[in-house]
């Protein structure tokens, strides 16, 4: 099955989960990878490989949270 991505961005002056390109609003940075956490075990739970990737503040993005095979460090 595929991975599911949930993106933890600033959004509109605030926080948001981008999944599926759709986003769902947080008043705070912490709400927002909570929630993302919550939804990707719960993605887990149905089959899925799932991960929380969040922005930093330089603009990257790190990966937070997986559920199930974690693909890093890639194999070399």
């Amino acid at each position: 099955m595929a991975r599911a991505h949930y993106y933890v961005v600033p959004h509109n002056g605030a926080w948001a989960i981008k999944h599926n390109d759709k986003y769902y609003s947080y008043n705070t940075k912490a709400e927002a990878k909570a929630a993302a956490v919550d939804a990707a075990h719960k993605s887990g739970k149905q089959g899925h490989d799932a991960q929380v990737i969040v922005q930093l503040t330089n603009g990257q993005f790190q990966t937070e949270w997986t559920y199930g095979h974690d693909p890093y460090p890639p194999r070399g």
